[in-house]
Formats: structure tokens, sequence, C-alpha cells
């Protein structure tokens, strides 16, 4: 079972990326200062290291410096507001593995940590199939029985939570965090336009309404 360290110490955004990567599978830790980031990170017993930028104490750039100088070389995915060019450049030439802007949404943040786990590790499932919907995580193709069906980012990041979980309920919540990520508005109907838009194109049948709850994906 992998183990994630996060380092973030905004308590809103570190909550939201632990619960969600546990409710994976992942076996998670949380610190909120650069310090106590690079002593876990270096003493071994992570797979992934998830390095917010602006830590206190030693800020993230620091922290990745210091790990690649001391030759640690675990996976570390830069997690940051700044997304300028020149910081995206300084994170990656720092050692960073991935780097990801906030806000963002955490189908996008699984699947990089995914990637960078994979590395020397049984190939992991990259087709989702239910009954005879299919998406290819790789290619981003989506194909009901032998037609070629065109998703959006979102339609295709919404396919994916219904088809990693057949036949499960998903609340709304759940949804939103997934796909639109922590900085969503819990009162919003977007996920209901979405479920509608997957619909006309998918099947209407396919997503069932579980009524006051939310939706599930049925399996034919």
């Amino acid at each position: 079972m992998n183990r994630i360290l996060i380092a973030e110490d905004e308590a809103r955004i570190a909550s939201f990326v632990e619960k969600g990567l546990r409710a994976n599978g992942f076996v998670t830790a949380v610190v909120a200062d650069g310090v106590a980031a690079y002593d876990l990170a270096s003493a071994g017993g992570f797979d992934l290291l998830i390095l917010d930028i602006g830590l206190p104490l030693s800020d993230g750039f620091t922290v990745l410096r210091r790990l690649r100088g001391s030759m640690v070389t675990i996976p570390v995915i830069i997690l940051t507001a700044r997304d300028s060019v020149s910081d995206t450049v300084a994170g990656l030439e720092g050692g960073a593995d991935d780097y990801i802007a906030k806000p963002f949404a955490f189908e996008e943040l699984l699947a990089r940590v995914r990637l960078r786990l994979r590395a020397d590790r049984t190939p992991e499932v990259t087709v989702l199939r239910v009954s005879d919907l299919s998406l290819d995580l790789r290619t981003r193709r989506v194909y009901v029985g032998d037609r070629a069906v065109d998703l959006s980012t979102r339609e295709f990041a919404l396919a994916e939570i219904f088809c990693r979980h057949p036949d499960q309920v998903l609340t709304r919540e759940q949804l939103l965090s997934h796909v639109w990520g922590f900085d969503f508005d819990p009162g919003s109907n977007v996920v209901d336009v979405y479920v509608r838009y997957l619909r006309r194109k998918i099947g209407a049948d396919r997503i069932e309404t579980v009524r006051g709850t939310g939706y599930r994906m049925r399996v034919a």
C-alpha cells in the first residue's frame, strides 16, 4: 500500500487532499511546514510527496533543493497557487516530477499521483468498462458499444468517477469535490447540469437519480 506525505499549511486543502487519497486506498500523513516535510521525506517510508510551495519555516522550493541535494529520489508533485511559467520551470528544474496549480480538481491530482507511482510496478488498468461503456484514461477516448462519444474535460472526469464506482451511490458533494475541486459551492447545481449532459451522450438510463442523495451508474 502506497504511503503519501502531504506538505500543506492550509488545513482545508490538506484535509481535502488527505480524505480523497485515503478514500482511494492510500496511507497518508500531513505536515504543515517545510522543516517537517524535509525531515519526514528524507527519512524514507513514503512513496510520494505532495509539496506546497508556500510553506512556513522553509518554502517548498528550498525543501525540494535540499531533498535532491541529499540524493533523496522520492517523487514530488508540487501543489501551489503560483501558476506562472517561471514558477513552473523553477519547480521542474529543481527536481519536481510534476506541478499542479490551485484550484484543482481532485481527479486530476489523483491521476498525477497514480502516474508517478506507476514506475516499476504492475501497470494499472487504463481502460474502464461498465457494461458497453468504455473510457480509455490515456487517450481520453470514450465508446458506447462501437460508437465513439466526444466528452468535455468535466464530462470525462464525471464519467470516470462513475465508472470507478459502478452501482454505488455517489452524493452530489462527492462528485463536486472529485470533479470540481476543493473550491466549490455546495449549493451549486452544476452536478445536475453535467449529469444531464452526460446522459445525453452515453444514454439516459445509464445514470440513475437517487432521490435526496445523488446518482448511481447502473450496471446492466
